[in-house]
C-alpha cells in the first residue's frame, strides 16, 4: 500500500500538539495499536509536510527530502503491522536534522543527546532533550505465558512476578538504535529498579549500544514533570560536556 519516493519540506515533530501529538504517540507505541484510523494519519502529515492528491486517488506526502504514496484503500483503520512500520520509518528518516551547538551544521548522529525513562509501567525515548522533544512511548507486553520464575515461590506472590525481560527490553533496545549519547532516568534501586535491569540485559545482549550510555540516575517520577525531567538531562549533559 505504501511506497517512498522524493521531494522537500521541513516541519518537526517535536512541535506537535493536541490530536497530532496522539496520533504519533499512538503509531509509535509498542505493543502496537491496531486502532489508528487513516484520517488521523493523514492529519499528522497534513500537519509534518505536504500532501496532495494524485488523479488515481492516491495521496503524496512530501517531507524534507522525502515522499511516501499512500494508497486508496477502504479500510477505516491502519490494517497491518507492515503499513505501520512503513509509516514510522518515513517519519524517522524525513526528520531534520537538529543543529549543532553554536553552529548552523546539522550534528552527526553519534553526537546526539537522548534521554531514556524507564520504570515497570512504560519506557519513554527522548530523541532530544530540548524542551519540545516528543517522547516514543513503550509499554511492556505480559501475556499470561511469558511469566518468569521468581528465585523462590516464597518471594513473590501470584501477580508479582516479572514478565520476560525480552518482551519489553527488547522493543526498548530497538528505539534506541540511532542514539549517539543515551542518558538514562529511572526509580528505585536494586531488584525494584527497571533501569539497572536495562542495563544490565543491555551489556549482555547490546554491549555497543550499552558503550553509549553516558549516565543513569535514579529520579522521583511523581515529584517531576516531563520538562523537568528534560531540563534535568539538558543540565546533565552541559555539566558533563558531552558532545
Amino acid at each position: 500500500m505504501l511506497r517512498p519516493a522524493q521531494t522537500q519540506f521541513m516541519t518537526h515533530t517535536t512541535s506537535l500538539t493536541g490530536s497530532h501529538l496522539r496520533t504519533y504517540q499512538t503509531l509509535f507505541q509498542h505493543p502496537v495499536s491496531h486502532n489508528l484510523a487513516w484520517r488521523d494519519v493523514h492529519g499528522l502529515f497534513r500537519e509534518l509536510g505536504e500532501v496532495a492528491t494524485e488523479p488515481n486517488g492516491n495521496l503524496k506526502v512530501t517531507r524534507n527530502g522525502q515522499a511516501l504514496t499512500l494508497h486508496m484503500t477502504r479500510d477505516k483503520d491502519v490494517s497491518t503491522t507492515d503499513e505501520l512500520m512503513t509509516l514510522r520509518q518515513f517519519i524517522e528518516r524525513s526528520e531534520p536534522a537538529a543543529p549543532a551547538a553554536g553552529g548552523s551544521e546539522p550534528a552527526p548522529p553519534q553526537t546526539a543527546h537522548w534521554l531514556l525513562v524507564i520504570n515497570h509501567h512504560k519506557a519513554r525515548i527522548y530523541r532530544s532533550t530540548e524542551a519540545s522533544a516528543v517522547p516514543q512511548q513503550i509499554s511492556p507486553h505480559a501475556p499470561e505465558d511469558s511469566f518468569r520464575s521468581a528465585p523462590s515461590s516464597k518471594d513473590f506472590a501470584r501477580g508479582k512476578e516479572k514478565p520476560d525481560p525480552n518482551s519489553f527490553f527488547k522493543p526498548v533496545a530497538a528505539g534506541l538504535n540511532g542514539a549517539g549519547k543515551i542518558l538514562i532516568f529511572g526509580s528505585g534501586t536494586g531488584r525494584g529498579s527497571e533501569m539497572d535491569q536495562f542495563v544490565h540485559w543491555l551489556k549482555q545482549h547490546h554491549p555497543l549500544l550499552a558503550h553509549r550510555i553516558v549516565g543513569t540516575e535514579v529520579i522521583d517520577e511523581h515529584h517531576l514533570t516531563e520538562a523537568q525531567q528534560l531540563a534535568k538531562a539538558r543540565e546533565f549533559y552541559a555539566k558533563h560536556r558531552l558532545s
